[in-house]
């Protein structure tokens, strides 16, 4: 499954934006690199199936990232 780049909410409240999916150079996996939108606007990775998991709150099933808006990429070619 692909993710879009673009603005996402995270199941607890915060915003990110999502830049675009990269490979670990070792095992190959693959990670979504993001960025939070609030305190000190960190970068982050996460291994993609994570990121597309869902988890339980209040005993329903929701995304642990949920898609608000696809935004342009910044990268060539995507």
């Amino acid at each position: 499954m692909k993710v879009a780049p673009g603005l996402y909410q995270h199941y607890k409240g915060p915003q990110y934006r999502v830049f675009n999916v990269a490979r670990h150079s070792e095992t190959e996996e693959e990670v979504v690199f993001y960025q939070a939108l609030y305190g000190d606007y960190g970068f982050w990775v996460r291994p993609l199936s994570m990121f597309l998991e869902t988890v339980e709150v209040d005993g329903e099933q929701v995304p642990r990232f949920a898609l608000v808006q696809v935004e342009p990429s910044l990268f060539s070619g995507q």
